[in-house]
């Protein structure tokens, strides 16, 4: 659940350009320091010392951070169409060899991660016009190889085409938020199966999913009016560019007496998500309490993440604000992030005896970035089916039964 693009041994993640080509070393430079710690806590200064020039001589090429941030964005998509391009020219025989595409583009997503991940992380700090452009340009791309990898699905509607193609991303892009050190050939070999996984689904066969019923009475004070409104602030305009006086306004109350229950806008971000991490726990602490094998524990828990990401905003914002949790926080969340995402890792070593611990960590992060991709896009947000959407997706990539949610009994959490 942490940011770092140092996923595998030996990735590289900077680009060969010319060293004369001082612009674009700036936008590489750039988007290495965007992607591992956030637009908002790298300044100008930072991307200068990164290239090893001065501040002032950045203007030169760049009116400001902003121009910097969009530069390295089109950067990452360039990439991607120039891969789509060579992934998907026709062979000898005109036929297009979709298992090397998938591969080629799966290698782009553990060398170059900031391809995949940057343009879907960046909306909220670019302008309307640049946000279109990106989407223009992107939905061509995912055009393409929704055309050729699901060529053979003609039993999938338009929709389920689109939502399967933007998985496949998410899939590809998923290296950029985990540590797991695994060689850039095996994450490569598990990205495409996975891959596989997505191209083989229908979501057309997503069954609901039981409602969570609160483990407990959650508490229903200030505090947490408080907190339901900076998460939903948070969530629709990014944590920067919220402050503490619009906090206290949504909530009827003025900015300094935010103050009295939280210290500063960073230990509301903190508070957000560590009720996040409550509900998870007391979901996952019901999952064990009821399932009986791997299988349908890893099932259960798929559940219960997807209804608490769902519904409220706070896991969302706390992982989309993890760099700033990084700097703020004394570790504890962060120490259960990881906890609770070994447990993911260890039911899938127990299902998928086979398969070696860093294989199962990038299955397990794989799925958790379909969820949290599809949460960042507003279109999703009132989505009565996303539940059971997202469900489905997350059990398909992580190899379980697709009849397991009606197939099991007592799946409803105490």
């Amino acid at each position: 659940m942490s940011s770092n693009p140092d996923v595998a041994d030996g990735q590289r993640t900077q680009r060969h350009r010319r060293p004369a080509d001082r612009k674009d070393q700036l936008t590489d430079r750039a988007a290495e320091l965007f992607l591992a710690r956030g637009y908002d806590h790298v300044s100008v200064a930072d991307i200068a010392k990164a290239a090893g020039v001065t501040g002032p001589s950045i203007y030169r090429h760049f009116v400001d951070k902003q121009a910097i941030l969009y530069a390295a964005v089109m950067s990452g998509v360039e990439d991607i169409e120039k891969c789509t391009d060579t992934a998907l020219a026709p062979g000898d025989d005109g036929e297009i060899p979709i298992d090397k595409a998938i591969e080629k583009l799966c290698a782009l997503g553990v060398t170059n991660p900031r391809s995949a991940a940057l343009w879907r992380w960046s909306t909220a700090h670019l302008t309307p016009d640049q946000n279109d452009e990106v989407a223009r340009r992107t939905r061509k791309v995912l055009q393409r190889w929704s055309g050729a990898v699901f060529a053979h699905r003609t039993d999938l509607s338009a929709r389920d085409i689109d939502q399967l193609a933007w998985s496949i991303l998410s899939v590809n892009g998923s290296v950029s938020v985990h540590r797991t050190r695994i060689s850039t050939s095996r994450a490569v070999a598990q990205l495409v199966k996975l891959v596989d996984r997505v191209v083989e689904l229908t979501p057309e066969h997503a069954a609901p999913i039981p409602p969570m019923p609160r483990a407990m009475a959650e508490p229903s004070g200030r505090r947490d009016e408080i907190l339901d409104a900076a998460a939903a602030l948070f969530q629709q305009r990014g944590f920067a560019t919220v402050g503490v006086d619009e906090i206290g306004e949504a909530v009827g109350i003025t900015g300094p007496s935010v103050y009295k229950h939280f210290p500063s806008k960073q230990a509301i971000l903190i508070g957000i998500s560590q009720r996040s991490a409550n509900r998870l726990e007391a979901s996952a602490i019901a999952a064990y309490s009821i399932a009986s094998d791997p299988q349908s524990l890893l099932a259960v828990l798929v559940e219960s993440y997807v209804q608490v990401l769902t519904s409220t905003p706070d896991l969302s914002v706390s992982f989309n604000s993890r760099s700033v949790l990084e700097r703020f926080d004394n570790g504890d969340l962060i120490t259960y992030q990881r906890r609770y995402v070994g447990r993911w890792v260890n039911l899938v070593e127990q299902i998928e005896t086979d398969l070696p611990t860093p294989e199962a960590a990038v299955t397990v992060h794989a799925a958790l970035t379909i969820a949290n991709d599809a949460m960042r896009l507003r279109r999703n947000w009132s989505r009565p089916d996303m539940p059971a959407l997202l469900a489905y997706l997350m059990k398909g990539v992580l190899g379980l039964p697709e009849a397991a949610p009606n197939g099991r009994a007592g799946n409803v959490l105490p």
